[in-house]
């Protein structure tokens, strides 16, 4: 899948995540804030990159602004922002990407 213009889904609320995703340099550059960094930073980072290889992105720049949110959060903020890149509004396969 290919990022087609630059899109964001998220929130900067409490338990939640921003994630902006805007066409890489032919490789994926993770730009990652976060509150629990010291804790959590590692399992964001993993989980943010299999999620973009279910989705079949390997050229974005995808910058997080996590404040604290879940995994499942995480996953559906990044599948969120890759069909908005996309221009794709209509018949997402939500949780069928993302297992």
């Amino acid at each position: 899948m290919e990022i087609m213009k630059p899109a964001i889904a998220g929130t900067l609320e409490s338990s939640d995540c921003q994630v902006t995703v805007e066409a890489g340099e032919g490789k994926v550059d993770l730009v990652l804030e976060s509150v629990v960094m010291n804790q959590f930073g590692n399992q964001i980072r993993k989980v943010t990159l299999e999620t973009l290889e279910r989705l079949g992105v390997d050229n974005v720049k995808i910058t997080i602004v996590d404040k604290g949110a879940l995994d499942c959060t995480l996953k559906a903020r990044i599948e969120g922002a890759v069909y908005r890149s996309q221009g794709q509004n209509d018949n997402l396969p939500w949780g069928g990407a993302i297992q």
